[in-house]
């Protein structure tokens, strides 16, 4: 075994990586209909925008608990599939079954109300969302040299932007485009939203297949040759195990967890109340009002809004390992949180739907920032042998903050706000502005080894 230190991964080419990380899209394009489309169909369904964080609760808990899980499996994992790709593979069959089911919720209306298994298939479908995309994370850790790591996560993003925006546009290109039916009775979602949640479906399982055919991961023994041989012999096992890693996570990721819970909460606001926010705040409806042709233009124009910001998210991923050579991981982050404050604090001011691409400017440079930048810190402050883990309970510090805000978030919007949802944007841009500030106190002080070696065919 080479002295550890001085044996690097061998780099790999940008297509590699590409096909390492393709899977993302097809994960993010579900992801897309989920956050751009969800909140609509729930108030199709009958649910009210003072409740509405309550019916997004199970999603970020079954996150919570999923990742750690999935990650702690994965990095004992090894089949004919590999380490890390059985489990993106079920979650991606399982996120398409979800993906058709949610808005098909109506039609168990005769056993169950439709709400509640729209809500349940919100459930399943943020489960199986999280089951595919931790591995995906510990994936480009595993294969990857540390000198490559913030080009292999930003090439992530770059793809998660493009899926998104496929996403978040597919629908009122089916309605515009191609004529498909936009409006529907109350208690139905339109034929354009349908026929978007079963493409999404397909796109995603076919991604994660293309991911696994063209990819391969390191045997353990091979993978063994690149990292510290383990020193310390584990004293607990299963729960105790997890709870010991816990407890001794590094530094850096209780550092970056606070970062994090600013940033999500920030962001679980705007996935939820944009829809009623516009809709009352820039197309003056009442928020009775979920059925009329007005509250489908608004509900179509918040996913083409939520197309932009992942656009721009997409083009600034690429651009990221560039600027972090100028600024630093920790100042490029800042920024871009610092933007998405911006954005989402100036919505407030705007009347015009078309001007309310502008702030989605700001939005994408913090969205693309936050899907790479932790990740890139974090990764350079793990252990080889509890990547897996370690990532999944970084996922605690997503789902955590949302969590929280899945139980308060409506409250605070019916007591403090009047019930006036463009006041949860507004809170969310100043926790954005927090987030920015908070990173600047982490600490991202070891050294990226740089060292060139031949570009490898895969691992």
């Amino acid at each position: 075994m080479a002295t550890p230190g001085i044996l690097q991964k061998p780099r790999m080419s940008f297509w590699q990586i590409w096909n390492m990380s393709f899977g993302f899209l097809g994960i993010q394009f579900g992801f897309a209909l989920q956050t751009g489309y969800a909140s609509s169909i729930l108030l199709k369904f009958g649910a009210k925008v003072d409740n509405l964080s309550w019916f997004w609760l199970a999603a970020p808990l079954t996150g919570m608990i999923i990742q750690p899980i999935i990650g702690h499996y994965s990095d004992r994992t090894w089949n004919r599939l590999g380490r890390r790709r059985p489990y993106f593979l079920t979650g991606a069959l399982l996120s398409g079954i979800a993906l058709c089911f949610l808005p098909n919720s109506s039609g168990l209306a005769f056993i169950i109300p439709p709400i509640i298994v729209g809500a349940g298939m919100l459930m399943l479908m943020d489960a199986s969302f999280n089951v595919a995309m931790e591995p995906f994370r510990a994936l480009v850790a595993d294969n990857l040299p540390d000198s490559q790591h913030n080009t292999g996560f930003s090439l992530q993003t770059c793809l998660i932007g493009v899926g998104a925006i496929m996403g978040s546009f597919l629908p009122s290109v089916l309605g515009s485009w191609f004529h498909v039916s936009q409006i529907a009775p109350k208690g139905i979602v339109p034929d354009n939203l349908l026929y978007s949640f079963y493409a999404g479906g397909i796109v995603l399982i076919g991604c994660i297949l293309w991911t696994v055919i063209k990819t391969k991961e390191y045997p353990p023994e091979e993978y063994a040759k690149f990292h510290e041989p383990d020193i310390e012999v584990a004293k607990k096992s299963g729960i105790g195990e997890f709870l010991q890693d816990l407890v001794n996570m590094p530094k850096t990721m209780k550092q970056l967890g606070i970062v994090q819970f600013f940033s999500w909460f920030a962001l679980f606001s705007m996935w939820v109340f944009t829809t009623s926010a516009i809709a009352a705040h820039v197309y003056h409806l009442p928020a009775s009002d979920t059925s009329s042709k007005t509250f489908t233009a608004a509900s179509d124009w918040v996913g083409k809004m939520f197309g932009v910001y992942n656009a721009v998210s997409a083009v600034y991923a690429l651009s990221l390992p560039w600027i972090v050579k100028r600024l630093n991981r920790k100042r490029t982050h800042a920024f871009s949180l610092t933007m998405g404050g911006i954005g989402l604090i100036s919505i407030f001011f705007i009347q015009n739907h078309y001007l309310l691409f502008l702030p989605m400017i700001g939005i994408g440079l913090a969205w693309g920032s936050i899907l790479a930048m932790p990740y890139a810190i974090l990764s350079s402050s793990l252990p080889a042998k509890k990547i897996g883990v370690y990532m999944g309970l970084f996922n605690f510090f997503i789902t955590f903050p949302q969590i929280v805000n899945s139980i308060i978030g409506s409250l605070i919007i019916k007591y403090f706000f009047n019930s006036e949802a463009i006041y949860g944007l507004v809170l969310a841009g100043v926790l954005m502005f927090l987030a920015a500030i908070s990173v600047l106190f982490v600490q991202d002080g070891k050294k990226i080894q740089i060292i060139e070696t031949p570009l490898t065919q895969a691992p």
